[in-house]
């Protein structure tokens, strides 16, 4: 066995394991069916929770915690309370109810002090088989009343206790997620023995300098905290995730984060980029002098931190958040301007055609006042007309390109590319935008040997320390400031009954010769979901209350051709109402459209109900968004509609979505790119997040590279980590 050694003469709460990140790391990935009291059944029933190693159980902590530390006569028990009580188990009766097709187990419970009826009305086999007459139990529950002066507990949670366990059994009981068949019991007879065993090589690497700064334990004292808490634990910290322990391992965790974004971030800055002029040239000041209106103080903000990355010498990668209406277009439009007068070209992209081409119209006019040469370019274009295109793009003939992800698709060579945009940037997490930006830049062509800057728009305002974890490694700017004079959209809750006036409400709307979206969840009927779908309601509405008008439908199985068809009729007004799913959440502008009627309102997320209500007040009318509630749902969807109803700000809207339904759902599971965090919740522990952050970033400042003795652990245990999924290739 390796011996453990301390080192550390200021601080006695954190250990300095001297055993090497490998070999703990090779060891914590022992197969679960090796550890005692496991074998390949269990271990089989484990890795359904994702559990297949003993560093996995490890990390498996409560998520919740029983206070047992006071054990109760039962004469003493109150009816309606939480009780732990030990007594001798003198009656056991198994009962079948042929109605119920079921077989109850009664149990009493006596102290000499009075009796507890048990009651389990599915009673496993290894609760039948594990119960008898005799045995001494320590049992916990909620009391009830049963017949007469009877006081009973249903399903009580328990443990058969030898002479002197008593005491033993006061305790904080930690509560676990476990596959169905496997007793609580056993998990945390498991837990016990991988701690035994295991907690040694638990990596403890963090310097000790921010060890004793923040006040952090070390991994083997966390682990045993939280799997095994003292009596003097306050009970009201650990169910809040708040101890001492607990920060240490979410620290630990997102420091290494932390540092592998910030290692990124530093390899990023060593390739040369362009170094873009100070001071504004000939075309800005034209462009500046021109605008009709003034810059908002946050746009002035943003546009100065994107010229200063513009002149650095290495490759600026910025993502800039802001609300539909925000002000991100011209933002990006001046920078692009900055580039091109700088004898380069500018190339947006955006998601969809529809988009290119709103992009395309509302810049060219710009191009033109300043002579600058632009182009569209998109798969749905003639052959001959993307090759003339593509071919004046390449020769330098064109300085500002619009397209779709045609540039990256088709071979076109952008040689003097200077300024990269990628508009609607939110649903591509820290890999997938990796990957499209690499596509992107290597577009610039062989004889480009710098890259080019790239600015990342995004109309979805996510939490900052979201941000932190899906854009650690860029720089990014918050917009959080509306233009004066756009109007809020006025939003209001229909319940399910009153669908009626919400329709009605439409149909005013669309009398005055404005357009209107129907939003539902699904695309068809469900047998599983009894929920309004987008597909038949379109033909009842069209056939019903708006038979009147022109109904469009548009959802996410259409193939680009037929969405793109449907949108550009709904933009031209021959479509008067649109039917849709989700797939008009991001970007289509359409100012015309002053009403968005969405159906089960209490199906969808905050920030998604946010975004759809960006599709309404884009134009100069007043603007409603109605929502009908179906009354289904939990609490939680009901605090949801009434934050959406009374907030306007993006950002406000999206802290509150991410602390009601957490990261995964926030973001979507299949889009979000978040990386997994075996315990961290950004919603709750958002502050451990910044100071780790913080000391990941002075760290790096004193050793960019990780090259010192006391950085070679932290590099190691950064590679394994997360040195595959953040593409580290160049650690170690």
């Amino acid at each position: 066995m390796m011996r453990e050694e301390t080192s550390s003469p200021q601080s006695s709460n954190y250990l300095i394991t001297r055993i090497s990140p490998e070999t703990c790391f090779r060891s914590l990935r022992d197969p679960l069916r090796f550890l005692k009291g496991v074998g390949p059944k269990r271990a089989a029933q484990l890795e359904t929770l994702g559990l297949s190693s003993v560093e996995d159980l490890l990390y498996h902590l409560p998520f919740r915690y029983e206070d047992r530390r006071t054990i109760r006569r039962i004469r003493e028990v109150t009816i309606g309370a939480e009780e732990s009580v030990i007594g001798q188990l003198v009656r056991l009766e198994k009962k079948f109810i042929p109605k119920r097709r079921r077989q109850i187990l009664l149990g009493t419970l006596t102290d000499g002090t009075g009796n507890l009826t048990l009651v389990w009305y599915h009673a496993a086999p290894y609760l039948v088989n594990g119960l008898a007459r005799g045995q001494a139990l320590v049992v916990h529950g909620k009391v009830e009343r049963g017949l007469g002066s009877e006081k009973r507990i249903v399903h009580p949670d328990f443990e058969i206790v030898g002479p002197g366990d008593a005491e033993d059994k006061e305790r904080i009981l930690p509560i676990y997620f476990r596959p169905g068949g496997v007793p609580l019991g056993s998990m945390r007879r498991w837990l016990a023995e991988a701690l035994a065993e295991y907690a040694r090589f638990l990596p403890s690497f963090i310097p000790e300098s921010i060890a004793q700064r923040k006040g952090l334990l070390d991994l083997k004292q966390s682990m045993s905290h939280v799997h095994h808490p003292p009596k003097t634990a306050d009970l009201i910290a650990l169910n809040r995730f708040t101890s001492a322990a607990h920060r240490s391992i979410l620290f630990d965790e997102f420091f290494y984060l932390q540092l592998g974004l910030g290692l990124r971030r530093k390899y990023r800055s060593l390739s040369e980029g362009i170094s873009f002029s100070e001071t504004a040239g000939k075309l800005t000041k034209q462009m500046r002098g021109s605008l009709s209106f003034h810059l908002t103080k946050a746009q002035e903000r943003t546009l100065a931190e994107i010229y200063c990355d513009m002149q650095s010498s290495g490759p600026m990668q910025r993502l800039v958040q802001g609300d539909v209406g925000s002000g991100k277009t011209i933002v990006a439009w001046l920078a692009s301007v900055r580039a091109i007068e700088n004898g380069f070209q500018a190339v947006w992209m955006a998601p969809t055609e529809i988009l290119a081409e709103q992009h395309f119209q509302n810049l060219q006019g710009f191009a033109a006042a300043l002579s600058v040469p632009c182009a569209l370019l998109m798969g749905s274009l003639p052959a001959r007309v993307k090759k003339e295109t593509a071919t004046r793009i390449e020769n330098g003939e064109v300085a500002f390109v619009v397209g779709t992800h045609a540039l990256i698709q088709e071979g076109i060579r952008i040689p003097r590319m200077g300024l990269g945009v990628i508009d609607e940037q939110h649903r591509f997490g820290v890999m997938q935008r990796r990957t499209l930006q690499r596509l992107l830049s290597e577009n610039s062509g062989e004889t480009a040997l710098r890259q080019p800057d790239i600015l990342l728009l995004s109309a979805t305002p996510i939490p900052r320390s979201l941000a932190m974890v899906l854009y650690g490694d860029l720089e990014i700017s918050f917009m959080d400031e509306m233009p004066p004079g756009r109007l809020p959209v006025l939003t209001r809750l229909f319940h399910e009954k009153n669908r009626a006036a919400a329709y009605e409400q439409v149909r005013q709307e669309v009398l005055k010769n404005r357009q209107a979206y129907v939003v539902y969840p699904l695309v068809e009927a469900s047998e599983r979901l009894q929920l309004r779908d987008a597909t038949r309601m379109a033909e009842e509405l069209s056939r019903g209350v708006f038979k009147e008008f022109h109904v469009g439908l548009i959802h996410g199985r259409m193939n680009s051709e037929e969405k793109e068809r449907v949108m550009r009729r709904f933009k031209d007004g021959s479509l008067q109402i649109l039917v849709a799913t989700t797939v008009i959440e991001v970007g289509i502008d359409i100012p015309n459209a002053s009403v968005i009627l969405i159906e089960h309102a209490e199906r969808f997320g905050l920030s998604q109900l946010h975004q759809l209500r960006g599709r309404v007040g884009r134009g100069s009318h007043s603007s409603q968004c109605l929502l009908v509630h179906y009354g289904a749902g939990s609490e939680n969807a009901a605090q949801r509609l009434a934050v959406m109803e009374k907030e306007h700000s993006g950002f406000k809207i999206a802290e509150a979505d991410l602390k009601l339904r957490g990261p995964g759902d926030f973001l979507g599971t299949r889009q979000s790119g978040l990386p997994d965090f075996r315990l961290a919740n950004l919603a709750r522990d958002s502050q451990i997040l910044f100071n780790a952050r913080q000391e990941a970033m002075e760290w790096l400042a004193q050793d960019p590279s990780l090259e010192s003795a006391e950085s070679a652990p932290l590099k190691t245990v950064l590679k394994y980590r997360w040195g595959q999924r953040l593409e580290l290739g160049s650690i170690g």
